[in-house]
């Protein structure tokens, strides 16, 4: 749960009830995805054999109304983020490309978490994850996971280069 960016059609319109966003579920997993799964927990419970009926253990299947419709795969162009941790309302507008969306939200002020923001950088290394959590907690303080978590990939990118010698005209450059 925190932020996920989801691939959208161009007009793509997230439904509204009462003038607020519908929360939608994604979870990775399509609708169809749901069912299947959930058919098959079913059949597996019934051939145990339990005297507790399977609905009554499980809950229900949920209406494919709660989920983000499945577009096909050739108009899920766009990009647009989402809060997911009321099941998924958007943030921000849909946009064509990773840095417009990126730009948008620093420039917005878009929620990383509650009231903290993010920059450019960071939440364009959350659009190219595809998402980040909510938040890490510290001894003493909380921060945003799509901080964190673009830190930690600039972490991950500057170990990777360390022992990398750099050249300049033919020259071994030592101090970068």
């Amino acid at each position: 749960m925190g932020r996920e960016v989801r691939r959208v059609p161009k007009n793509w319109k997230h439904p509204r009830e009462n003038g607020k966003y519908t929360p939608l579920l994604d979870y990775g997993k399509s609708y169809s995805q749901v069912v299947k799964e959930y058919n098959n927990e079913k059949e597996e419970y019934d051939l145990a054999g339990s005297e507790m009926t399977f609905e009554s253990w499980h809950d229900k299947l949920p209406s494919p109304s709660e989920y983000m419709p499945e577009f096909p795969e050739n108009e899920k162009l766009y990009y647009q983020m989402y809060e997911t941790c009321s099941e998924g309302t958007p943030i921000s507008p849909v946009m064509e490309t990773p840095e417009e969306l990126a730009k948008w939200l620093s420039e917005n002020n878009a929620s990383a978490f509650g009231s903290m923001m993010a920059n450019y950088e960071e939440w364009l290394c959350t659009i190219k994850r595809g998402g980040a959590p909510s938040m890490y907690i510290y001894t003493n303080h909380i921060e945003s996971g799509v901080s964190l978590s673009a830190r930690e990939v600039a972490k991950i990118v500057m170990s990777e280069l360390k022992g990398l010698k750099m050249y300049h005209d033919g020259e071994e450059v030592k101090d970068v």
